[in-house]
């Protein structure tokens, strides 16, 4: 068992921490709506009033928040994890934030004696549900090999990629893949209604080829269903893809496709459908075409 506090109790953030406590672990919550605190609390973990108090004891941390200024708010202050986590605590930040502020946050707090490491998951709400997420970990490789226990406890595929900011940048490269292949789903869903094919016929046979996805299984029925309840906003997907092409030009790279879905995406949130699924991606598709 490990004394463990998480921080953001979200769509992910929630089910994650109920996995820990049934995987035996002791897990304090604490998150900024309360009420997803108590829903911790009836599982059996405890709720905490504050960050600091999260904190009391902790020999983990784990905090999966929307953005880098969420996680630099988080490290800093007389209420952060720096100024409240016991030397040698290891904090394991699984949001999904800029390379360059994960390596910046992971310097400052490796000089405070914490072991810190970004861990950003892959696996939508309902990976995070049934505990098989993927996680992509940068840090040194004794906190990695430390942590694995309670990685464990809420992930399926789990690896060391390198040093801090390496889990951030292959979670970047991660939300270039899906964005295009949601996209490339919604025109061939487009493309076969267009036609009056059975698409849950079509959708099986392609799923057992060479176009099979993760992105078709989970993503395909919410299109045909027009079903775009968030297990993944668009307001999120619009800011890592804003990541993607940043770094990508940091680097002087270009990444086509990958501007082009995120000029869709940034469209479809400005038409006020960030709260929708990653999915609800079809939506703008489907106008484009005259069909919405």
């Amino acid at each position: 068992m490990t004394n463990i506090a998480v921080i953001g109790l979200g769509i992910m953030g929630l089910p994650m921490a109920l996995n820990l406590v049934q995987a035996g672990h002791t897990v304090a919550g604490f998150n900024r709506s309360p009420e997803r605190a108590e829903r911790l609390a009836e599982a059996g973990g405890r709720a905490a009033t504050s960050v600091a108090d999260a904190l009391a004891g902790a020999e983990v941390v784990i905090t999966m928040v929307p953005d880098s200024p969420d996680v630099v708010a988080l490290a800093g202050g007389d209420d952060g994890i720096i100024a409240n986590a016991a030397p040698g605590t290891i904090w394991i930040d699984a949001s999904s934030i800029r390379p360059d502020v994960a390596k910046q946050v992971a310097d400052e707090a490796r000089a405070a004696g914490l072991r810190p490491l970004d861990a950003p998951v892959s696996g939508g709400e309902q990976g995070a549900i049934d505990g098989v997420l993927s996680i992509m970990v940068g840090g040194e490789q004794s906190d990695f090999d430390a942590a694995l226990p309670v990685l464990q406890g809420v992930g399926k595929t789990i690896v060391h990629v390198g040093p801090s900011g390496a889990g951030q940048t292959v979670k970047a490269a991660n939300q270039l893949i899906v964005a295009v292949n949601i996209q490339a789903l919604a025109e061939a869903i487009l493309f076969l209604e267009a036609y009056g094919v059975d698409t849950e016929a079509a959708l099986a046979v392609l799923g057992g080829g060479l176009a099979g996805s993760k992105v078709l299984d989970q993503k395909g029925r919410k299109m045909l269903d027009r079903d775009f309840a968030p297990g993944f906003r668009l307001a999120l997907h619009n800011k890592d893809l804003g990541i993607v092409t940043g770094a990508a030009r940091e680097a002087g790279i270009v990444v086509p496709l990958g501007a082009h879905v995120a000029q869709l995406v940034g469209s479809t949130v400005a038409k006020g459908d960030g709260g929708l699924d990653h999915s609800g991606l079809f939506k703008l598709t489907l106008a484009a075409a005259g069909r919405e």
